[in-house]
């Protein structure tokens, strides 16, 4: 399978004002900004539970994953009661199990270092709106 030199951007929305699409389109701003290639965009919505798996298979994650270079993962809130069933859960789950590095992005972090160990996570950024995505995607092209 050929690894791609682009990250894969998997991104919820960030708040009522920042859908999925720009948040992701954010990120992959800084990305490009700090160097690297197109990232591949997955803008994701607020599936939960078992639609979160068929969501994935919908949009061929675990191929685009296993091309890429790394996992970036974008959620507005990173906290131990929202992640079982969730999104971030689940990409970070098949991250690990496929032997992708993930990182994430958030507006807040909850998480405490054994959670985000748990998940596998290689970092974790903060930002808030456009430009902090754009800023946080900057600084992971620099670590990628």
């Amino acid at each position: 399978m050929l690894i791609s030199a682009a990250p894969l951007v998997a991104c919820g929305p960030f708040g009522p004002d920042l859908g999925a699409p720009s948040a992701a389109a954010a990120i992959a701003r800084g990305l490009r900004a700090g160097g690297l290639p197109e990232p591949d965009i997955c803008p994701l919505d607020a599936a939960g539970g078992s639609e979160v798996r068929g969501m994935l298979d919908a949009l061929d994650f675990d191929r685009r994953m296993h091309r890429a270079r790394a996992v970036i993962l974008g959620a507005e809130r990173l906290c131990e009661d929202v992640l079982e069933g969730s999104a971030v859960f689940e990409l970070a789950t098949r991250a690990r199990q496929g032997g992708v590095p993930a990182y994430a992005v958030t507006a807040v972090n909850l998480l405490d270092p054994f959670d985000a160990r748990i998940l596998d996570l290689q970092v974790i950024l903060r930002a808030h709106g456009e430009r902090g995505l754009a800023a946080a995607g900057r600084k992971l092209a620099a670590l990628l």
